[in-house]
């Protein structure tokens, strides 16, 4: 929300400034707090939406809707931000920008308060990614994604400024539509390793490697369980893990023992592992099985 605000107040600020002042580099500036600002809806739109609870359209719940919100929120920086920054400085180099000294400072003190408002921005992203645990917080996307945005725009300010200051100072508009393109070289990377990582989530990442280790080590602990044979996870939201393992018993166990040693399996994960919501155990027997991948079994190497 104060991303949201800071951005919103900051796009019409820059576009005014920009048009009045005829900045390229101001108005790519503008482009990044609208593209910004758009992208804050769709985060609260993944907020809100994530923690709706399962049904059966959806029975592992909804917590992969902050993924795709943010994938989306990537894509308008790279449309929006990125490509209208290289448009505004390659326009800029081919037609040339006549800026009055009026214009420049004018440029100069919305940047200024463009500054402080995204400044005090990322000091409160920064804030909660903190009180959420440091870099366990940046696995929230939202997050993650609002203090991209606050510290590439800062940079961008940095850079904008820069530019218009060297035009001022040097009379070459090339300073200026560098500045312009830089931003929007900014944006695309930042929106690539965005969409980048909403992408590997979205097609089902593991769960982190830490809570892989635990739940395997708590699978080898039980005395049930003679060997692992394969361990899958998956998340399927922010703090919410599909386990998948396939276990080999110890030998003697009648039916009724085997539900009880698996409820009581289940319940242990569950309780040493948060995330882990929806834990399934596929019992095999080991011998059975290399029995069957066996070359006699599968007709390989002459085998019947």
């Amino acid at each position: 929300m104060v991303a949201l605000a800071a951005n919103l107040v900051i796009a019409v600020a820059k576009a005014v400034g920009g048009l009045l002042a005829g900045s390229p580099a101001l108005l790519s500036e503008a482009a990044h707090s609208v593209a910004d600002s758009l992208n804050e809806v769709f985060l609260l739109a993944a907020l809100r939406r994530s923690r709706r609870p399962a049904d059966r359209r959806h029975p592992f719940g909804y917590g992969k809707e902050r993924f795709f919100w943010s994938l989306l929120a990537a894509v308008g920086i790279f449309v929006m931000g990125g490509c209208f920054s290289f448009f505004q400085g390659f326009e800029a180099l081919r037609n040339g920008a006549e800026e009055k000294h009026s214009g420049y400072v004018m440029g100069l003190i919305v940047l200024g308060v463009a500054f402080v408002a995204e400044g005090l921005s990322l000091v409160r992203a920064l804030h909660q990614a903190h009180r959420q645990g440091g870099r366990s917080g940046l696995r929230d996307p939202a997050l993650r994604t609002v203090i991209a945005e606050d510290g590439t725009a800062v940079l961008g300010v940095t850079l904008a400024a820069a530019g218009m200051a060297l035009h001022m100072v040097t009379g070459q508009v090339a300073w200026e539509a560098s500045a312009s393109m830089a931003i929007g070289a900014l944006l695309v990377f930042v929106a690539y390793r965005l969409g980048s990582d909403a992408r590997d989530q979205l097609i089902g990442e593991a769960a982190d490697p830490e809570a892989a280790d635990r739940i395997r080590e708590l699978l080898e602990e039980q005395p049930e369980i003679d060997s692992v044979e394969a361990l899958f996870t998956m998340k399927t939201g922010l703090d919410s893990a599909l386990v998948a393992a396939r276990v080999d018993l110890v030998g003697g166990l009648d039916s009724e023992v085997v539900e009880e040693v698996a409820v009581r399996i289940k319940q242990t994960i569950s309780d040493a592992v948060s995330e882990a919501d929806q834990i399934f155990l596929d019992i095999t027997d080991r011998q059975a099985r290399e029995a069957e991948e066996s070359p006699a079994a599968t007709g390989e190497r002459g085998g019947a």
